[in-house]
């Protein structure tokens, strides 16, 4: 009997081991069906987004998806088309620059040397192009390059370009850099607010009086030509032999740019006037040139990268301490929403891929412009995070 007995409750053990054991399975699998009902949380609780870690993700995907290893360069896009692009490569190099500025990883550094020998192979073993604009990136990306190793060669580069660029400028219109050698008659916003941005800096790193003087001239022909001084909008180009401006094209990049430009003067001499002309192109900017508060997409090419050199200008203008405070927590609220706006619903994880619409997700076929201006935006997030201007 007792034999029996202990059997007996052995059995029942096990037994009443199995109904709890199915029932625990009954009990998950029920709450798994209900949290498929509940928000789960995300990096949308916005405090908790680690946006260097978001830019250590972002910079990788960059280099893995576009860089190409054999040419030294980046691709235009990731479907393994080895097709090149002569702007692009400063605004990628730039993103180097700054995720190596970040971290201070030497693994972002080793780029820099192969780029300057591929680019400049591919570029017929020269960095001068008949676009004028296109020379003005990539001598601020090389500019910003000596800067940050002081290797000469990055200086003498962005020197000579600048020395190919004045060479742009006639008094058509007045005055300005033309956009293209042979069109002496186009005078593009785009190519006169990058190369004031680069004389003005190039005057901050050496102080020849000259570059500030071409810096000055240059920002007064912009302003006085390609600017409404009302409201802030900075229009596409005039046309030196019929006068007409074309007030039909106002892009993002162009505004960033001027924006860049009267920050660098405001640098120089200090003058608020500048900074007020920074603030008024950038209200306008993200109040007019927007969908719901988000950068609205300029498409694939060349306009992929306009949202994100407007990001980098417009950083800049954030950063300056005698913004108004007014301003200063207006701005950082836009690029706020803009980045988490881009991290959550626009990026294609884990690929970490940017489309040209910061809403909406990519395919995995992508270009290079429009992945650089959400890696620029990325990066700006990390930045003001790292510097504590935004949470």
């Amino acid at each position: 009997m007792g034999f029996l007995l202990f059997v007996t409750k052995v059995i029942s053990m096990r037994f009443l081991k199995v109904i709890l054991g199915f029932l625990c399975v009954i009990l998950l699998l029920a709450c798994e069906k209900e949290d498929d009902n509940i928000q789960k949380p995300t990096d949308d609780d916005t405090e908790n987004i680690d946006w260097s870690l978001a830019a250590n993700s972002s910079v990788e995907s960059l280099i893995n998806n576009y860089w190409n290893s054999n040419q030294k360069y980046f691709n235009t896009d990731n479907n393994i088309n080895f097709t090149f692009q002569y702007w692009p490569q400063a605004h990628a190099l730039d993103v180097l620059v700054d995720a190596y500025i970040r971290t201070d990883n030497v693994v972002y550094l080793n780029y820099f040397d192969k780029w300057f020998e591929g680019v400049k192979k591919k570029n017929g073993n020269t960095f001068y192009n008949e676009y004028y604009d296109d020379m003005e990136w990539n001598a601020l990306a090389l500019l910003r390059t000596y800067k940050v190793t002081n290797d000469v060669k990055y200086r003498d580069a962005a020197v000579q370009i600048w020395n190919y660029i004045v060479v742009g400028w006639n008094e058509n219109a007045g005055g300005g850099i033309t956009w293209k050698k042979g069109m002496e008659y186009s005078k593009n916003a785009c190519s006169n607010g990058p190369a004031c941005i680069l004389a003005a800096r190039l005057y901050q790193e050496f102080g020849d009086e000259q570059y500030k003087e071409w810096a000055v001239n240059i920002y007064n022909w912009l302003k006085s030509t390609l600017v409404n001084t009302q409201n802030g909008m900075v229009y596409d180009n005039i046309n030196s032999t019929t006068g007409e401006i074309n007030k039909n094209w106002i892009f993002t990049y162009n505004q960033g740019t001027y924006i860049g430009s009267a920050v660098e003067l405001f640098k120089i001499f200090n003058e608020k006037a500048y900074l007020n002309d920074a603030v008024l192109a950038a209200n306008y900017t993200i109040s007019s040139l927007v969908e719901n508060s988000i950068l609205k997409s300029e498409g694939t090419g060349d306009g992929g990268l306009f949202k994100g050199i407007f990001v980098r200008y417009f950083t800049e203008l954030i950063q300056q301490p005698r913004l108004d405070k007014s301003d200063k927590d207006k701005y950082i609220v836009f690029l706020k929403h803009n980045a988490e706006t881009l991290w959550e619903n626009g990026t294609l994880k884990p690929n970490i891929l940017f489309g040209p619409n910061w809403r909406v997700k990519p395919s995995t076929k992508n270009g290079l412009t429009e992945q650089l201006s959400g890696a620029m935006l990325i990066e700006a997030a990390a930045l003001l995070q790292r510097e504590k201007i935004m949470n």
